[in-house]
């Protein structure tokens, strides 16, 4: 290797070629799918370990669970706060759908619809801890952001044709 050609690689017209390689790799279309997959798992993390702590065992709510929602948590509405209603329902069906949905958001597997769902768990979260709204709205963003996009070409929903986006 030349003086020359050594000065080219290191140079400007190196560092211009390594930026457009980069620009290049960044413009194909997996990179859309990739990013679509580490949505949906930055989504499925915090649900599904909300919802591990929930279970002693295969469909055994914790008494922990059923503790909170029956006296601790309360639903900050107009005029309240107020109880959840029937807390030992409410504890079973979002402890499963924090099982369930983060599942099927990894798996790309109704995809759309998981992510709705989590984001309707988002807006019970957020009337029931208000002052989680930072959280709370980068929840809500990445939600919609799956719902709109769909689960990307790295998903089960793609390869079984269920949803192409």
């Amino acid at each position: 290797m030349t003086n020359h050609e050594r000065n080219a690689s290191t140079g400007p017209r190196g560092i211009a070629g390594l930026a457009e390689r980069v620009n290049a790799a960044l413009s194909t279309s997996a990179t859309p799918s990739l990013t679509q997959l580490v949505l949906r798992c930055a989504l499925a993390v915090p649900f599904w370990r909300s919802g591990v702590n929930k279970w002693d065992g295969f469909l055994q709510l914790n008494e922990v669970a059923v503790l909170l929602f029956s006296s601790e948590l309360k639903l900050h509405l107009p005029g309240g706060p107020y109880d959840f209603p029937a807390p030992g329902l409410v504890a079973f069906v979002s402890g499963s759908a924090e099982i369930l949905l983060p599942i099927l958001l990894v798996l790309g597997l109704a995809t759309r619809l998981a992510a709705f769902g989590l984001l309707l768990m988002t807006l019970v979260i957020q009337l029931t801890v208000p002052d989680g709204w930072p959280l709370h709205i980068t929840w809500a963003a990445m939600a919609l952001g799956i719902m709109a996009w769909g689960p990307g070409r790295i998903a089960l929903d793609h390869w079984i044709g269920t949803d192409k986006g």
